[in-house]
């Protein structure tokens, strides 16, 4: 029996975590074959850890309890790192797993994937070879060191493997690693599982009294925006402006998002700009669906509205999912108010249509054949 451990722990994982689950499952499944079959084990760091940012979406998404949990909670980069690392490593010494599978850019992915890569455990990373090109994020930085460290890359598009390709990480014609694999975007395996259950489950619109298409839909948590006073001042007031002057914005505030607002004491914010506390992954679905507009500084929800066939206006200066942008789906802001007003006043006379960038919907079963392809005789 292979064995392959998941290592997650934000939000955005466990999205794309239980679509490779699922995957596993139905390999599980069809396979006869005892000693072929495959065991995931799932390491949960506790980078997200509070009820609105973890348990909802085990319980909502039916993700099996995590066989570990970490639970380092939030800390400073540096020592949340390494917390991680010394815990995960810990586990696949125990468990001597054939392979780590690790997910997207998180302080999480780069723990686990140092840590397999010190015990010579095959590494796999799922949304590899993204670039924004902008090294003061976090996450770029992330990306950047575990791509150049695992042994097969993921690539959720073809500009992903072109990053990789520029950068001299190539499919060798031998047996050695790394090779990559284009083989689309889990997450959006995930909206087309999810999307007719967010329909039939989720009462958001109904609870907020919302009607499809009279709201704009906002997001904030990226450390850009949100350690810098002047970002998030300009952003908070243009989310006000919108909603003063256009329709309600609808505005689920990230736990470090609200933190960093309280400090700024901004007053007589609209009542038409609503502040709500995070919600569940089936309520954002809808959320986006029937959004006039999303603006968002989160490249899931840029990839989810271009999903959903939704305008996005982006609160950053770039965007690791650039065929958003090409594409016409997708326009680049920053925090400047002026720019975010006059995207607004063009971007939804846009006619959105599908253009498939990230695949077909099959990721997640990809993934899961290829590396189990790599383990046999």
């Amino acid at each position: 029996m292979q064995k392959i451990i998941s290592v997650i722990g934000a939000r955005p994982q466990f999205i794309k975590a239980v679509m490779v689950s699922r995957a596993i499952k139905e390999f599980n499944k069809k396979c006869n074959d005892r000693n072929s079959k495959i065991k995931e084990i799932i390491v949960h760091t506790g980078q997200h850890y509070d009820y609105d940012m973890n348990d909802i979406f085990f319980k909502e998404l039916k993700i099996d309890p995590p066989d570990y949990n970490l639970r380092v909670g939030s800390r400073s980069h540096g020592r949340q790192t390494a917390m991680m690392l010394e815990g995960i490593e810990a586990v696949l010494k125990e468990e001597a797993p054939d392979s780590v599978l690790v997910y997207g850019d998180t302080n999480s992915t780069l723990a686990g994937a140092l840590a397999a890569k010190k015990l010579h455990i095959l590494l796999a990373h799922v949304e590899a070879g993204l670039r924004s090109y902008n090294m003061d994020m976090p996450e770029e930085i992330n990306r950047v060191l575990v791509d150049r460290i695992s042994d097969v890359l993921f690539c959720p598009s073809k500009n992903a493997v072109r990053n990789l390709y520029s950068e001299g990480i190539a499919n060798s014609n031998s047996r050695k690693f790394p090779k990559v694999f284009l083989v689309g975007d889990v997450m959006y395996d995930s909206v087309l599982f999810h999307f007719d259950i967010a329909k039939k489950k989720s009462a958001i619109l109904r609870k907020l009294s919302l009607f499809p298409k009279s709201y704009y839909l906002a997001t904030i948590h990226r450390a850009e925006n949100t350690d810098n006073r002047r970002r998030l001042k300009s952003l908070l007031e243009s989310l006000n402006d919108i909603a003063k002057n256009r329709a309600p914005v609808i505005f689920p505030v990230h736990p470090r998002t609200k933190k960093a607002i309280s400090s700024l004491r901004i007053r007589a914010l609209a009542k038409s700009l609503k502040m709500i506390e995070p919600v569940s992954y089936l309520d954002m679905l809808l959320l986006e669906k029937n959004a006039k507009t999303i603006l968002t500084d989160s490249g899931g929800v840029q990839k989810e509205s271009y999903f959903l066939k939704v305008p996005c206006v982006t609160l950053r200066d770039e965007t690791e999912w650039q065929e958003t942008v090409d594409g016409g789906f997708n326009i680049l802001t920053g925090s400047d108010k002026e720019k975010i007003a006059e995207t607004l006043n063009t971007i939804e006379k846009l006619n959105i249509k599908s253009v498939r960038f990230y695949g077909d919907g099959k990721a997640s079963r990809k993934i899961i054949r290829i590396i189990k392809s790599m383990f046999v005789n």
